[in-house]
């Protein structure tokens, strides 16, 4: 069974929802998050991200030092005041849709059990960083809330979908297009529904996150310190659960998360395909996006190649061996560019479906990169099949737009 439990949201009035609410505050970085910030006093990217406050980053201060997360509070304390920020009169549950072009997903935003992502009910597909760990953690305990939300997914459900659709039929509480063109509709569900949502999400066997991993790591090591420190604990405080928002599966879209690697690994071009041709078919003058899974296009030298494994490489029946990255990797870039952890290696970068092949052509065209990849997107199948085995994904599988924003709705614990 799913445990989800309404809370009381931290939130701005509807009037300024569009202005606080701000992207998640791992798809950008210092310089984007800046820039979106910039003429915007109550951007959540000043709570989020407060080192662009700070002059930090890769040639100023530590992103992690002392003053970042004293910033980050100072900052959410400010947004309380002058948003300003208002905590819900009572526990609820609220309904988020989000529509870009013609795609529309609508989820629950409730509060999810740390002890079912600590006993696997909540199901992972990626391992976590330590630093990023850390750096969350802190950030939750630094501020007494989860500020953003752990994108979670399950397998469709009639009664939750009946459910969802009634709670949309009042005037929404927020309803915005953001700058990007993504709409973000959100619903307060009234009170009396709370039990039937309850109700449903105890028939739903699993829950898989889809995106927010470090997010839902990061919640459980909050619990287990605020647990050590309250001699009273009793298993229902607040800092016991960590706010999701939960969508249906077959509603949701997964793009491609695609890759560049900064070298060719001391390989002139020629040989770099002379290697590649060991494990893969090359078709030159190529497009851009592959057409199916198990088909790669590779940027390089201002041509696009498309890369198909060879018949004679031994597939491996291990399910994540299969998958179109772990092809890639296993088969390329670690036996060929030298990038044997993607975790750490500082050769490789990873680039959202959601900016397309023109990317990672401006990467490579402009000296950032030495070769791109254009993946086929893992599917919602793969992800769940993965997770129910019980194995993990290699790092930035999976793409999922659109995104949630953060500084809408807070959890405080």
């Amino acid at each position: 069974m799913a445990i989800v439990k309404p809370f009381r949201a931290l939130r701005p009035h509807p009037a300024q929802a569009a202005q606080v609410s701000a992207v998640p505050y791992d798809v950008v970085n210092i310089e984007e998050a800046l820039h979106l910030a910039s003429d915007n006093p109550l951007s959540f990217l000043r709570v989020s991200r407060p080192e662009i406050e700070l002059s930090a980053g890769p040639n100023g201060m530590d992103v992690y030092a002392d003053a970042v997360y004293a910033r980050a509070a100072s900052n959410f304390q400010r947004l309380i005041e002058q948003a300003p920020l208002i905590t819900e009169a009572e526990p609820s549950f609220y309904i988020y849709r989000l529509k870009m072009g013609e795609r529309t997903q609508t989820g629950l935003v409730a509060c999810c059990a740390v002890d079912e992502y600590d006993s696997d009910i909540i199901l992972k597909h990626e391992r976590t960083r330590k630093d990023k760990e850390d750096d969350r953690t802190r950030h939750i305990l630094t501020l007494r809330a989860q500020t953003g939300p752990v994108f979670t997914t399950y397998r469709a459900d009639a009664t939750v979908n009946t459910l969802t659709e009634a709670s949309t039929a009042s005037a929404p509480l927020f309803d915005f297009v953001a700058a990007d063109g993504v709409a973000h509709t959100i619903w307060l569900v009234p009170v009396e529904q709370n039990a039937a949502f309850v109700n449903a999400f105890a028939e739903v066997p699993k829950l898989y996150i889809a995106d927010g991993h470090h997010r839902a790591k990061s919640a459980s090591r909050a619990r287990e310190e605020l647990k050590q420190q309250n001699p009273q604990h009793n298993g229902q405080e607040e800092y016991n659960f960590f706010q999701c928002v939960l969508f249906p599966a077959d509603q949701l879209q997964i793009l491609a998360y695609n890759r560049a690697v900064k070298d060719l690994n001391s390989y002139s071009v020629q040989e770099f395909l002379n290697e590649v041709a060991g494990s893969f078919e090359i078709t030159p003058d190529a497009t851009p996006v592959p057409a199916k899974q198990a088909r790669f296009a590779m940027y390089l030298n201002g041509r696009w190649y498309g890369l198909k494994l060879r018949n004679d490489i031994t597939r491996s029946f291990d399910i994540t061996d299969q998958l179109d990255v772990s092809v890639l990797q296993n088969h390329l870039l670690a036996p060929v560019l030298a990038v044997q952890d993607p975790r750490t290696d500082k050769r490789i970068d990873f680039i959202g479906g959601i900016r397309g092949a023109a990317e990672l052509e401006r990467l490579v065209n402009e000296g950032q990169a030495a070769v791109a990849f254009s993946l086929f997107p893992t599917t919602l199948d793969d992800l769940m099949n993965v997770s129910d085995a019980g194995e993990i994904m290699p790092p930035k599988s999976t793409w999922f737009e659109p995104k949630l924003r953060d500084g809408l709705l807070s959890h405080l614990i």
